[in-house]
């Protein structure tokens, strides 16, 4: 795995936030008795996450910025580094007993992904990539998926859900994807599913409408997997837009073209 201080300074603090989340996450099967209970729970597990994060990073590179899911955008006095952190991605999963969620923590440099961490603290599995220094699970280089063809491949998405999304742009996209694919999967985390393509365990994937935090990490991941990523127009403006498409170069380029159809 990459050794850099950067890395170094990145893995310790999601550690240390994954161990109180993955603490926390046991609690959450004794409180589903309870309608109220589990949820206000859960939104204590992601502001400690994140207070986590704010202080180990805050002290380790003190100049840098800040974009964060709770806090929002804290200025930093080095304008060109920034961290972009999540610090409980897959919420809904967490809340309902479902051991799908990461932390996901990136380094954007001048408005580009540089480095990225995504950790599930239930599962271990720490995924960790820098500019120009490849991409790993725990110790285990990284490439996506070298499958060429559709029929072949299983693409990961995100489904809108209540109150958020367009619910008919998405069952258009569905209905031709499903049709040329072997499996589409939801995991109902962004950063886990943009990791799995990293890890070739997904061949595909696209989604709209997500925040920069769910997408950062991921992003490098898959460029130094090997892997392109972008906008669904093809361009590089995901963190912008909050859409995302990614692959090896030939599905990616067959999912542009699937999805500009519906």
């Amino acid at each position: 795995m990459i050794r850099s201080p950067l890395i170094t300074v990145m893995v310790q603090a999601v550690r240390k936030a994954g161990r109180a989340l993955a603490r926390d996450f046991g609690e959450v099967e004794n409180l589903q008795v309870s309608l109220k209970g589990p949820a206000n729970f859960v939104s204590s597990a992601d502001r400690k996450a994140e207070d986590t994060l704010f202080a180990e990073l805050s002290r380790a590179r003190p100049g840098y910025g800040f974009n964060m899911e709770e806090r929002g955008r804290v200025e930093g006095t080095d304008e060109t580094n920034e961290w972009v952190v999540d610090p409980l991605d897959g919420t809904t999963n967490f809340l309902h007993g479902i051991p799908i969620f990461a932390i996901s923590l990136a380094l954007v440099r001048n408005g580009v992904p540089f480095a990225g961490v995504i950790f599930n603290p239930v599962t271990d599995e720490l995924y960790v990539a820098e500019k120009g220094q490849g991409a790993y699970l725990n110790d285990r280089r990284l490439r996506v998926a070298a499958r060429r063809k559709l029929a072949d491949s299983v693409v990961g998405c995100g489904i809108p859900h209540l109150g958020r999304g367009d619910h008919n742009k998405f069952q258009r996209e569905l209905a031709l994807v499903q049709g040329q694919v072997a499996g589409v999967r939801r995991t109902g985390a962004a950063a886990i599913d943009l990791a799995w393509v990293a890890a070739g365990r997904f061949d595909g994937f696209w989604e709209r409408d997500l925040s920069p935090w769910d997408m950062a990490a991921g992003i490098i991941l898959i460029r130094e997997a090997g892997g392109y990523v972008s906008d669904l127009d093809g361009g590089d403006k995901s963190l912008d837009t909050g859409h995302i498409i990614a692959g090896n170069e030939t599905i990616r380029e067959d999912l542009i073209r699937l999805l500009k159809k519906a």
